[in-house]
C-alpha cells in the first residue's frame, strides 16, 4: 500500500471549496435525473415522488421507523419476510426527522437521502482527490453520479447513506484518523451487512501500518509513531469498527432466539445467502435458453467482465490497499449474493473505487472530451432512470 497518512489533509473550509466544482456537478446530473423522472411519470399518470419514497424497501425502513421490529410478511411458498432484514440506522433517521420536523417518515427518508448522496458525493472527491488530485476527483464523483441505477441515490434507499459513511471512513483510514474512522465504520454497519467492507479496509490499513513499524524497528530501530498517542488510537479504531454490525447482529439473534446465527436465518426467510455466485450463475445461463433474454444474458457477462476488469485495473495501478479490499468485499457480495439477482447494479453502487481507473482516463483526457463524455452518459442515465423506476424498478 502507497503510505498516503503522511500528506496533509485541507482544512473543512478549503475542502469544500475545493470540492465545489464536483458537488455542483453532481446536484445538476441529480436534477436532471429527477426532472426526466418527474416528466416521465407525469406522462404515465404516475407519482415520481411515490416511486422515491413509498415502494419496495422504503416501505420497509418507514414500517421499521414507525412501528419498530417484528413486522413480517408470510408467503404463500413459506417464506418469511422479516423486517429484521434491514439495518436500523436510516430507520432512526427517518424517525428522528418526524419528530422534530413535520415532515412524515417517507419524506424523513426522502430528505436524509438527499443529504446524504451530496455528503458521498464529497466523500467520494475526498478520496479521489487525496489519492490521484483534484480533477480526477471530479470527474470519479461525476461517473457514479452517471450510472444507470444512480437514480437509487436520491431514492428513500439506504445506499447513499452507506456510501457517504463508507467513503468519509476510507478517507479517513487514508490520512491517518484512525478514531474517526472507526466510528464512521461502525455507523456504516448499523446502516447495511456490507458494512463488515469498511471494517475489513480499516484492519487491513492497521494491520499493513503496524507492519510498516515492525519493518522499520528492525531496520532503524525502535518505531516512532508519527505522533503520540498514535498506535493507541489506532487500536481504538480497530475496536470501534466492527461494534455496529455486531451489535445489531446480536440483537438479531437474540430478538429471535436463534443465536448469533439468527440474522442468517432472517436473510434465509427472504431466500438470501452468500453461495459463491452458484446461482447468479445458473440465472445467467437460464437467459441463454431462448434467444431474446440470450441478449441479456451475454449484457450480464459483459457486466460482470467489466467490474471485474476495473477492479483489475485498480490493483494495476496500485490503489491504496483500503480501497481495493473494500471494493473487492463490496463487489465479492453482491456478485455472489444468492438471490434479488436484477438488485446487484444497485448493490454495486458504494462501490465506487471501481470508477477510479475511468476517472483517472477521463482526467488526462482533454477537457471538452470528458465533458461530452459525462453529458452524454447524464442524459443517457436520466431517461434509463425514469423508464427504470415506471417499470419494474429496484426489487
Amino acid at each position: 500500500m502507497t503510505d498516503l497518512e503522511t500528506r496533509a489533509a485541507p482544512t473543512r473550509a478549503g475542502a469544500l471549496r475545493r470540492a465545489a466544482p464536483a458537488l455542483a456537478g453532481y446536484a445538476a446530473v441529480r436534477a436532471l435525473g429527477l426532472l426526466a423522472l418527474f416528466l416521465w411519470s407525469a406522462a404515465r399518470d404516475k407519482s415520481a415522488y411515490t416511486l422515491l419514497t413509498a415502494r419496495w424497501d422504503a416501505l420497509w425502513y418507514v414500517r421499521v421507523a414507525e412501528l419498530g421490529y417484528g413486522y413480517e410478511v408470510r408467503l404463500a411458498n413459506g417464506d418469511v419476510h422479516s423486517n429484521l432484514a434491514f439495518f436500523p440506522l436510516l430507520p432512526w433517521l427517518e424517525r428522528l426527522v418526524a419528530a422534530v420536523s413535520p415532515l412524515s417518515y417517507a419524506d424523513g427518508g426522502f430528505l436524509v437521502s438527499l443529504v446524504a448522496s451530496l455528503a458521498a458525493a464529497w466523500g467520494i472527491f475526498a478520496v479521489a482527490d487525496h489519492v490521484y488530485g483534484r480533477r480526477a476527483g471530479v470527474c470519479a464523483v461525476l461517473l457514479w453520479a452517471v450510472l444507470p441505477v444512480g437514480i437509487v441515490q436520491s431514492m428513500a434507499y439506504s445506499e447513499s447513506l452507506f456510501t457517504a459513511l463508507a467513503a468519509w471512513a476510507l478517507y479517513a483510514v487514508l490520512t491517518g484518523r484512525w478514531v474517526t474512522a472507526g466510528a464512521l465504520a461502525l455507523f456504516a454497519g448499523l446502516t447495511r451487512p456490507v458494512g463488515l467492507a469498511v471494517v475489513a479496509a480499516l484492519w487491513v490499513a492497521a494491520v499493513a501500518s503496524f507492519a510498516r513499524e515492525r519493518r522499520a524497528a528492525g531496520q532503524d530501530g525502535p518505531p516512532v509513531p508519527a505522533e503520540p498517542g498514535a498506535r493507541t488510537r489506532r487500536v481504538l479504531g480497530m475496536v470501534l469498527a466492527p461494534l455496529g454490525t455486531a451489535s445489531y447482529v446480536l440483537w438479531v439473534g437474540h430478538h429471535t432466539g436463534k443465536g448469533p446465527l439468527g440474522y442468517l436465518d432472517v436473510q434465509a426467510g427472504w431466500r438470501n445467502g452468500f453461495d459463491g455466485g452458484y446461482a447468479f450463475a445458473r440465472f445467467v445461463a437460464d437467459k441463454f435458453t431462448t434467444f431474446p433474454s440470450a441478449l441479456a444474458g451475454a449484457g450480464l457477462i459483459v457486466g460482470v467482465a467489466s467490474v471485474v476488469w476495473l477492479y483489475v485495473t485498480g490493483v494495476r495501478q496500485r490503489q491504496p490497499l483500503p480501497l481495493l479490499v473494500y471494493s473487492g468485499f463490496v463487489t465479492a457480495l453482491a456478485l455472489c449474493a444468492s438471490s434479488y439477482f436484477g438488485s446487484k447494479p444497485r448493490l454495486l453502487l458504494p462501490a465506487f473505487p471501481l470508477l477510479l481507473p475511468l476517472a483517472l482516463a477521463l482526467a488526462r483526457a482533454r477537457t471538452r472530451r470528458s465533458a461530452t463524455v459525462l453529458g452524454s452518459v447524464a442524459v443517457v442515465s436520466a431517461v434509463y432512470g425514469a423508464f427504470w423506476l415506471n417499470g419494474s424498478g429496484p426489487p
